[in-house]
C-alpha cells in the first residue's frame, strides 16, 4: 500500500512539475484554423453561359444538356423560355416542374445538374492573360498559375477581384485562400518600384 501511493505521489508531482519545465509530455493542440473569406454566396447561382443537364424522368424528349442564353433563359422543348439567371440548381428545377405541371405533364420529376461553368477572366501582370474555364475551389493563386504565373513587374502581395455582377473592384490579399467564381475579372496590376 505504502509502495502505491509513493508511485502515487512521483506520478503527481512529474505531472505537475515537468510541463513547467518544458517537458511536457504531449503539445498542445493547435489553434483551428481559420476559414478562407467566404465567396459572394453559398450557394451557386446560375449566369449567361453555364450549362446545365436537365433530367426530365419518363420523358427523354424533355431532357437534355442547355444553355443560359444571353437573355438569361433557358429555350426548353414544349414551354419555351425559362428564366434562369439568379437561380439555384433547386430553384430552377421547381420552376421547370412547376412549367410542365401546368399544363403538359401530370407529375414531373426533375433533376438539375450544372456540368459547365461560365469563365472567369484574369488580365493584367500575368503571362497568359485571358479567359479561363471555372471549376469548383478554384483559389485566386491557381488561377494565377492557370495563366502562366506573374510577370516580372506583378504586385505579388495583392490582386484586385470583380465578382460577377458587381461595378467595383475589391482589393485581396495574395496570403489569403480566396475563391474564384464563374464570372469573376481578376486583375494583377504592376508593382510599385
Amino acid at each position: 500500500m505504502r509502495c502505491c501511493s509513493k508511485i502515487a505521489a512521483v506520478m503527481l508531482l512529474a505531472t505537475t512539475t515537468l510541463p513547467s519545465m518544458g517537458c511536457a509530455a504531449a503539445p498542445a493542440p493547435a489553434p483551428a484554423a481559420q476559414a478562407a473569406p467566404a465567396a459572394s454566396s453559398a450557394v451557386y447561382r446560375l449566369g449567361l453561359g453555364d450549362k446545365v443537364r436537365i433530367q426530365v424522368f419518363g420523358e427523354s424528349d424533355l431532357s437534355g444538356e442547355f444553355q443560359v442564353s444571353g437573355a438569361g433563359a433557358l429555350a426548353m422543348p414544349l414551354i419555351g423560355d425559362v428564366p434562369a439567371v439568379g437561380l439555384t440548381a433547386r430553384e430552377l428545377e421547381a420552376a421547370l416542374t412547376s412549367r410542365y405541371r401546368n399544363g403538359y405533364l401530370r407529375d414531373p420529376k426533375i433533376s438539375v445538374e450544372v456540368y459547365d461553368f461560365r469563365p472567369y477572366f484574369i488580365l493584367g501582370e500575368v503571362e497568359k492573360p485571358g479567359r479561363y474555364p471555372s471549376s469548383e475551389g478554384i483559389t485566386v493563386m491557381n488561377a494565377i498559375a492557370t495563366a502562366g504565373g506573374f510577370t516580372y513587374r506583378a504586385n505579388t502581395k495583392k490582386v484586385y477581384i470583380r465578382r460577377a455582377g458587381e461595378t467595383t473592384e475589391q482589393a485581396a490579399d495574395l496570403s489569403a485562400d480566396i475563391v474564384i467564381q464563374p464570372g469573376d475579372v481578376l486583375r494583377v496590376a504592376e508593382r510599385h518600384f
